[in-house]
C-alpha cells in the first residue's frame, strides 16, 4: 500500500505542516509528525509543504502468474431445475471472450436432483459442467452455496467468473469474491478480454453520467455480474468433448444458520424484460389520466407499458415497470418512447432494442441519438392520430 513518509528534519513549523492537510491526516504525536488513517494520498502535502519533507512511498505491486488461471466460469442459476435466462446470455458472452484467448468455458450448478439441468447446459456449447448435487443444496442458502462456489474456483482456477445480476447473484458473487480478495464489478454493460486475459469491465458510474472502465490486472479470478437482457443468448451447440463432472465437498461446509420454513411462490406476472413490444411514457405526460392514451396504444399493438423514473416516483407506474439503470433492462423487438428525453440512465436500460421509435417535441433530444425512427412532435397530437390510424386497420 502506498504511503506518505515524513522527513522530520525538514519540518521547521509544525503548525503550518499540520495545516497542509485538509483531511486532518497530519498530526503531532510524541514529538513527531505522523500521517494517520485519514490520508487520501492526494499529495497536497508534497506539493505545498517544505521541499522533500513529504515523500510518496509506492508499494511494490503484487505480481500474479496469470498462466495459472485458465477458463471462464459461469454460475448457472436455476429454480427447481429451470435455468435462469441470464445464465444462457452469460454463456454466450463467455464463449465469445474465450474464443479470443483460447480458454475453455465452464459452468457450475448446485442443487439437488439436478442432473437433467446440468445436461441441458451442455447444449449451449459448454466445455465442462461441474455439478454439486446434494440434499443440503436443495434450496438456496448463502453459506453453503458460497462454500460450493469457493470450492470449484479453488479446484479449476478460472481466470474469469461471470454471475447474473439477480437477487441471488448479487448476494453470492461479492461474498465469494471477498474470499479470494479479488475485485468484483457489478452490473457491467460491456465485457471484453485482452490477450493477457485481463477482463475489460465497463459499467455506468456517477448515476450514469460516465462509463467506468475497470480492470483487475493483479488479482485472479476476475468477477463480474451482468443484468438480464444485456447480452444476447448464443445458438445451441453441443461440443463433442463436453462433459459433466460430479463434485463433492465436505458436508460440514454446507452448514447454515438459515432455516427455510416454507416457500411461497410469487404471483406470476409478465415481466417487462420478457416483453417483445413496449410503450414507454416520459415526462411529457401532464396528468396521470393522460396515460390512457399510452394504454390504448399498448392494447392495440399487444405491448406492455413502462415508465421513466420521474413517473415511477410520482406513483403513476409500478416500480417493476421502470426502465433504466435503477430499474429494469429490456431488449424488445419494438419499443416506442413517448415524451422521453433519453437520459444516459434510461438509454442504458433499453438501447439494445431491435427497433426504437421515439416521439419528442425537441429535435435535439438525446433519445433520437439511439432511435431508429424519430417523430418530432407533441404526444398529445401524435398519439391520438396513431391510435386512430391503427384502429382503422
Amino acid at each position: 500500500m502506498n504511503k506518505i513518509q515524513i522527513d522530520q528534519s525538514k519540518i521547521h513549523n509544525i503548525k503550518d505542516a499540520i495545516k497542509l492537510c485538509p483531511f486532518g491526516a497530519i498530526e503531532y504525536v510524541e514529538g513527531n509528525l505522523q500521517i494517520n488513517s485519514a490520508c487520501k494520498l492526494c499529495n497536497l502535502c508534497i506539493k505545498n509543504g517544505p521541499k522533500d519533507a513529504f515523500t510518496l512511498i509506492k508499494s511494490k505491486k503484487k505480481e500474479i502468474d496469470k498462466s495459472n488461471w485458465k477458463g471462464i466460469l459461469v454460475y448457472a442459476e436455476h429454480f427447481e431445475g429451470e435455468i435462469h435466462p441470464v445464465t444462457i446470455e452469460l454463456i454466450g458472452k463467455a464463449k465469445e471472450m474465450a474464443g479470443k484467448i483460447n480458454h475453455p468455458v465452464y459452468c457450475i450448478i448446485a442443487g439437488n436432483k439436478i442432473g437433467s439441468t446440468a445436461k441441458e447446459l451442455l447444449t449451449w456449447g459448454i466445455n465442462e459442467v461441474f455439478i454439486y448435487d446434494m440434499p443440503q443444496l436443495k434450496d438456496f442458502k448463502i453459506e453453503p452455496y458460497t462454500a460450493v462456489f469457493e470450492d470449484i474456483i479453488k479446484k479449476i482456477k478460472p481466470s474469469v467468473v461471470l454471475v447474473g445480476g439477480t437477487n441471488i447473484g448479487r448476494s453470492l458473487a461479492p461474498r465469494t469474491a471477498a474470499r479470494f480478495r479479488t475485485g468484483l464489478t457489478a452490473d457491467c454493460t460491456i465485457l471484453d478480454i485482452q490477450k493477457n486475459t485481463d477482463l475489460d469491465q465497463i459499467r455506468p458510474a456517477f448515476g450514469g453520467n460516465i462509463m467506468a472502465h475497470i480492470q483487475t490486472p493483479n488479482h485472479r479470478p476476475q468477477f463480474a455480474t451482468v443484468r438480464y437482457k444485456i447480452f444476447s443468448p448464443p445458438e445451441k451447440q453441443t461440443l463433442g468433448n463436453s462433459k459433466i463432472t460430479q463434485c463433492v465437498i465436505d458436508g460440514s461446509k454446507l452448514n447454515s444458520n438459515i432455516t427455510i420454513k416454507r416457500i411461497k411462490e410469487k404471483e406470476k406476472t409478465v415481466n417487462i424484460e420478457d416483453a417483445e413490444v413496449i410503450v414507454v411514457a416520459g415526462r411529457a405526460f401532464k396528468k396521470e389520466e393522460d396515460l390512457n392514451m399510452l394504454h390504448n396504444l399498448a392494447d392495440l399493438i399487444g405491448a406492455q407499458t413502462a415508465g421513466t423514473r420521474p413517473l415511477i416516483e410520482a406513483g403513476w407506474f409500478d416500480p417493476r415497470k421502470q426502465i433504466g439503470l435503477s430499474g429494469r433492462t429490456v431488449k424488445p423487438k419494438l419499443i416506442i418512447t413517448c415524451g422521453v428525453s433519453g437520459s444516459v440512465q434510461f438509454a442504458a436500460g433499453m438501447n439494445g432494442s431491435d427497433t426504437i421509435i421515439s416521439i419528442n417535441t425537441d429535435k435535439n433530444a438525446p433519445i433520437f441519438d439511439i432511435s431508429h425512427y424519430a417523430i418530432i412532435g407533441d404526444i398529445y397530437e401524435i398519439l391520438p392520430k396513431l391510435i386512430n390510424n391503427i384502429s382503422d386497420f
